[in-house]
């Protein structure tokens, strides 16, 4: 049970370690932009929400013993939206009104 937690642990870190990661990459980007851009209300606001991203991380703290983690969902299909073929519908039934060559007794 210990490795079980050991695990557990080790795969926060990990976590926390990509996170840790992403924002250096964030800060790095938007001093990039600060750059090109000057000291403009958006590039404070970034540098601000990048600050905050990163104090919020330090005073995440370590996972709730209670929590247990749920699975990872699953990647979205995206459906496009375009008409459907018609014969798709052919020998359907309309809910409610059953199928259009039957009626009701």
């Amino acid at each position: 049970m210990s490795a079980e937690l050991n695990t557990g642990a080790n795969s926060g870190q990990r976590n926390i370690a990509a996170v840790v990661r992403a924002l250096e990459g964030l800060h790095a980007a938007v001093g990039k932009l600060s750059q090109e851009y000057g000291d403009t209300l958006g590039i404070r606001r970034l540098v601000s929400d990048v600050a905050r991203l990163s104090d919020d991380l330090a005073e995440l703290g370590p996972p709730d013993p209670r929590h247990r983690p749920g699975p990872v969902p699953e990647e979205l299909e995206e459906i496009p939206d375009v008409e459907y073929d018609a014969s798709m519908w052919t020998d359907a039934e309309h809910e409610g009104f059953g199928a259009p060559d039957r009626h009701a007794p």
